[in-house]
C-alpha cells in the first residue's frame, strides 16, 4: 500500500482523489489545515505528499519549504494558481512535481507512481491497474466505452471529450459553454440538456438511470467510472 499525505482544503476535491486512488491501492490522508499536516507528517511515515498551494492559514510554498528543510519525501504540488512564478518557485524549492488544476485523477495516480519508480521507491505489485471505461484519443477525434468506439455528433463530441478530461470532477454548464465554443450564451444552456441526453443514450446501459454521466443538480455534470 503507498501512503500519501495530502494537504488540500477543498474537502470535495480531496473526495474525489481518495475514493479514485484507493482503486489502486494507495491509501489517501487528507489534512485541509497545513498546520495540523505539518504535526501529523512528523508522527507518521508517508511514500508522497500531495500539496495544495492556497492553503488557510500558511502558505503551501511555506509549507513546501518547511517539508522539505525537515523531510526526504517527494511532493506533487497540486494547484489552481495559474502564476508561472510559482510554479518555478517550487520545482526550485526542491518539489518534484507541478499539476495544474484541474486534471485527470487518472493522471495523478501516474505522476505518483512514476516519481515512487524514479526515486527507486518500492511500489507494491499489487496495485490493481484497471481499465479505464472511457478513453479519449484527441488525434483521432475518437471516445470509446470498453475499448468500443463510439459515434458522436460533433456537439456530442465536444461536451464528451471535455467531461472525459476532466473524469471524476463537476463539470458546470458555464465550463461547458466556455470551452466547448458551441453556444453564444447561457440562454442556450437548455440545448445541453437535450445533448447530454442524447450522449446518456449512447453510453448508458439504461439512460433513465444513469451510472456514469450523472446530473449534479443546480451545478452541472461529472462523468464517473
Amino acid at each position: 500500500m503507498i501512503k500519501v499525505a495530502m494537504v488540500e482544503d477543498d474537502s470535495d476535491l480531496a473526495d474525489v482523489l481518495t475514493q479514485y486512488l484507493s482503486k489502486f491501492n494507495i491509501s489517501v490522508k487528507n489534512f485541509q489545515d497545513p498546520f495540523l499536516a505539518l504535526s501529523a507528517i512528523a508522527l507518521e511515515e508517508f511514500d508522497l505528499i500531495i500539496l495544495d498551494l492556497t492553503l488557510p492559514g500558511m502558505d503551501g510554498l511555506e509549507v513546501c519549504k518547511e517539508l522539505l528543510k525537515k523531510y526526504d519525501i517527494p511532493i506533487i504540488i497540486s494547484s489552481a494558481r495559474s502564476d508561472i512564478t510559482d510554479k518555478v518557485i517550487a520545482l526550485e524549492l526542491g518539489a518534484d512535481d507541478y499539476l495544474p488544476k484541474p486534471y485527470d485523477p487518472r493522471e495523478l495516480e501516474v505522476r505518483i507512481k512514476t516519481i515512487l519508480r524514479r526515486l527507486n521507491k518500492s511500489i507494491p505489485k499489487d496495485i490493481e491497474e484497471r481499465e479505464e471505461i472511457f478513453s479519449l484519443d484527441e488525434e483521432k477525434q475518437e471516445i470509446k466505452k470498453n475499448g468500443k468506439f463510439i459515434k458522436f455528433t460533433p456537439a456530442e463530441f465536444a461536451i464528451m471529450s471535455l467531461m472525459c478530461k476532466r473524469k471524476g470532477f463537476v463539470v458546470s454548464r458555464y465550463d461547458i459553454l466556455e470551452s466547448c465554443n458551441l453556444f453564444s450564451s447561457d440562454e442556450d444552456s437548455g440545448s445541453i440538456a437535450v445533448i447530454v441526453n442524447r450522449i446518456r443514450n449512447k453510453i448508458e446501459d439504461n439512460p433513465k438511470n444513469s451510472q456514469h454521466f450523472l446530473t449534479i443538480r443546480g451545478i452541472g455534470y461529472k462523468l464517473v467510472e
